[in-house]
């Protein structure tokens, strides 16, 4: 078996930007035909960096292996066309403003009026309905709503960013799981359905250890900078040189932990008897492991520890982990040809299905790159 998962899906991709254009290239990677609809301008991310020979490197990444067609969606003919394309497709994918598309003649109820089997996928910044469900929403603003920032960051300084556009990949995430789910259910029923996906409740839904404090504990969760909420030893420390993680959750492996870091009578310690004893004295662990530390560097403490069969690890940059043994083994990268930058890496979906290859990826393509191909398909 070498047949893609899903060879012979047929999306069509009115996304752009971040998070639809991210879902539609998870399902790309798997062997779905995307066929993007892009205004004129094009997507958005045409015109963001970071630029490599006036390509854009965002949108090689979050485009890679679709087709493009430009269509002016508010023109009669550019419309007909659109509606030709969804009434041929299995997905559609969407990402505009709530009712936008509806004001097009393009929306959910009207699609699927034409096409039943459609599955129709609404991807926004608060969903289709709710109090905010008309507020803009980026990356920044979600994270500061939705209780993440408040999460992040050292407890003594301001809340702080996550350093990557995690509402956006939550929302592509989990739009990519939605459709999924609904195509299984035509399977059985042969009808489509209409798919509301929110960031806000995407970003929301993944922080399920800060959901169980609130709504089981009533807890009021606070930052804790770069230690565990719950757990000690369980956080970064500083070597002599260089910085380095532990992660040390129960007791048998705080025994093993006392004795590498040549501290065997923190085992009988009555401060650090459970987890959540060990939690509440951190500050005098993270003394020891300092004092432990400090004549070796970040990857002599790791080995150490290592050895010990303790989970630990240097830290390393996004550079040194994207360009890793690890990274290139498991197939996270791979090359494609693009026809002005040559050969160049580009991501990859993380799931491996047996028998199923990696790579043998298209690029992202130019605007309207296959706007004739795709038409002339459409005669046919």
């Amino acid at each position: 078996m070498t047949s893609q998962p899903l060879s012979g899906l047929r999306v069509l991709d009115f996304t752009r930007v971040l998070a639809g254009p991210y879902a539609t290239a998870l399902l790309a990677d798997l062997g779905a035909e995307i066929i993007k609809v892009e205004g004129p301008g094009g997507d958005e991310y045409r015109h963001i960096g970071p630029f490599r020979d006036g390509e854009s490197a965002l949108f090689q990444t979050a485009n890679r292996g679709k087709r493009s067609i430009l269509l002016d969606l508010k023109d009669p003919a550019d419309r007909d066309v659109a509606l030709a394309l969804a009434d041929r497709a299995d997905v559609v994918v969407e990402n505009f403003r709530p009712g936008v598309m509806a004001r097009l003649g393009l929306g959910p109820d009207q699609l699927r009026a034409r096409n039943p089997r459609l599955v129709y996928a609404s991807i926004s910044g608060f969903g289709q309905s709710g109090p905010n469900h008309e507020r803009p929403a980026y990356d920044i603003i979600l994270q500061a709503m939705s209780g993440m920032m408040a999460l992040t960051g050292d407890p003594d300084a301001a809340p702080m960013m996550v350093g990557e556009a995690v509402a956006d990949v939550a929302g592509g995430l989990f739009a990519a799981w939605g459709i999924m789910t609904a195509l299984y259910e035509r399977e059985r029923t042969g009808q489509g359905r209409e798919i509301d996906v929110a960031l806000f409740d995407a970003l929301a839904s993944m922080m399920p250890t800060a959901a169980a404090r609130v709504l089981v504990c009533g807890q009021d969760p606070v930052r804790s900078g770069n230690r565990h909420a719950l757990s000690a030893p369980f956080g970064t420390y500083p070597a002599g040189q260089g910085h380095f993680a532990v992660a040390v959750l129960n007791d048998r492996l705080f025994a093993r932990f006392a004795a590498a870091i040549d501290r065997p009578e923190l085992i009988d310690d009555p401060r650090f008897a459970t987890d959540a004893d060990r939690r509440l004295n951190e500050p005098a662990l993270a003394e020891a492991i300092t004092t432990w530390a400090a004549d070796l560097d970040a990857e002599g403490a790791v080995a150490a520890l290592s050895a010990a069969g303790i989970p630990a690890a240097p830290l390393s940059t996004a550079r040194e982990a994207w360009t890793s043994d690890q990274v290139m083994a498991r197939g996270l990268v791979s090359a494609v040809d693009h026809p002005q930058l040559g050969r160049i890496d580009l991501p990859e979906q993380p799931v491996h299905f047996a028998g199923a290859p990696r790579g043998m990826r298209r690029p992202a393509p130019g605007l309207d790159e296959h706007g004739a191909q795709i038409r002339a398909e459409l005669e046919s």
